[in-house]
């Protein structure tokens, strides 16, 4: 890494305060190697470290932030929100400003709940599916991850797919009993699942795209064969929207494809980089829901006003004719310089709008397993060289790249340079 004593003595000094100096484990190097990097500010595209260090930034909080790092939006509605609320535990206007933000752009969310985080808001979301379905199986894919709940951490994408851990430690093995994992774009998969526990599974949960394996795009007629089976089969389908929401366009990937979901959860962007998670969905649903219905759920902090202010100045920044035009745009032309420079028989760069993975291996990567064909050494070698000419990307290969509005073609022309020199690093 950069010559960067500040940055190295802050984390030393984390390595005494947080089991390896981080807070989320997808922070660490675990898997690259190395010592992470100490970040102090961020704007726009840029990050800076303690040692005034500047890094153009892909992670971008882990997608949280479209507009970029303290967009002047959020900066405004957040310091006159702080001077009014910050918690109060009761209700208040900016729920409701956020919440009918997010009914319009996403129709099928005729009632919602805000929550805390993106595993809150799933955990919550197949409670409600059980209670409905008075059944106790949940299905998933192979390299989904959908937060740490316990139940969920099967065959999980993100960090435990990084260090290769098929489960967690601590997790008593009847709570993952009722966890079916089947590969990621196998209707058959699928199918035989709910042939082999017949009545038994209350929801399928699935990222349309799935974005915790590194990126892996939905075969045609996948999500609409999903729909079909979990329809003739009793069972609720679950959009995990926390990565995908409002990343493409205004709405979610259910209002692009034409694939309604009966529950979706959200985070990252509707919360403009404050903590913010939230679910939805049918009203007959969302009535089982507390205080209404018997499914209870709670939290001190849901509907925080800070995130609901700062969320808001988000959403209206997304309204604007042309933002998603522009991203699709200058990352369409980004990603195809990078593709026409690779070699196809070592590299394969999955990419969406604005999200992308660069996968070290030939494609086409359809499922975890493809994915997890990658030379994870080479892709440390990549991160590490990109590291050197400060420029920042997830240090895990089972992770996304974003480019948002912050990002300008110029500075992307030279990051299409700098990932192909780094390609050559030993």
């Amino acid at each position: 890494m950069p010559d960067s004593p500040l940055s190295q003595a802050a984390f030393q000094e984390a390595l005494t305060l947080f089991p390896g100096g981080v807070n989320s484990p997808v922070r660490s190097f675990a898997s690259v190697g190395g010592t992470p990097v100490v970040f102090s500010r961020g704007k726009g595209a840029l990050l800076e470290d303690p040692d005034r260090h500047k890094y153009l930034d892909f992670v971008q909080s882990w997608g949280a932030h479209i507009l970029g790092h303290t967009p002047a939006p959020v900066v405004r509605a957040v310091s006159r929100q702080v001077r009014r609320l910050t918690s109060v535990g009761a209700p208040t206007q900016e729920e409701n400003h956020l919440g009918k933000l997010l009914q319009k752009a996403i129709p099928s969310l005729e009632r919602l709940r805000f929550v805390s985080s993106g595993t809150e808001a799933v955990m919550s979301a197949l409670r409600v599916a059980r209670a409905w379905t008075n059944r106790p199986m949940i299905l998933k894919f192979d390299g989904g991850y959908h937060g740490h709940a316990d139940a969920l951490l099967v065959s999980a994408g993100s960090g435990l797919a990084t260090l290769n851990q098929p489960a967690s430690a601590g997790v008593p093995e009847p709570l993952t009993s009722a966890t079916l994992s089947v590969p990621y774009n196998d209707l058959e998969a699928v199918r035989a699942a709910f042939l082999a526990h017949p009545g038994k599974i209350a929801a399928v949960i699935v990222e349309p795209y799935a974005a915790n394996m590194g990126l892996v795009l939905p075969l045609p007629g996948f999500l609409e064969g999903l729909r079909a089976i979990t329809q003739e089969q009793g069972t609720l389908l679950i959009f995990d929207e926390v990565i995908t929401g409002f990343r493409f366009h205004w709405g979610g990937v259910q209002t692009q494809v034409g694939v309604t979901p009966d529950l979706t959860t959200l985070g990252k962007i509707i919360g403009g980089g404050l903590p913010v998670g939230a679910y939805g969905g049918r009203k007959d649903l969302m009535d089982l829901v507390a205080p209404v219905g018997p499914v209870y759920q709670a939290g001190t902090l849901s509907g925080n006003p800070l995130a609901m202010a700062a969320g808001r100045a988000v959403m209206n920044q997304l309204t604007r004719p042309g933002f998603y035009e522009a991203i699709a745009d200058k990352a369409e032309r980004f990603f195809e310089t990078l593709i026409h420079r690779l070699d196809p028989t070592r590299y394969y760069l999955a990419h969406k709008g604005g999200l992308a993975t660069l996968f070290f291996a030939p494609g086409p990567i359809n499922n975890l397993t493809q994915a997890k064909s990658s030379d994870t050494a080479a892709y440390a070698r990549w991160f590490h060289a990109l590291l050197e000419q400060k420029i920042f990307v997830a240090p895990a290969q089972f992770e996304a790249m974003f480019v948002g509005a912050a990002h300008t073609p110029r500075a992307l022309r030279l990051a299409a340079d700098a990932f192909l020199k780094a390609l050559d690093a030993k």
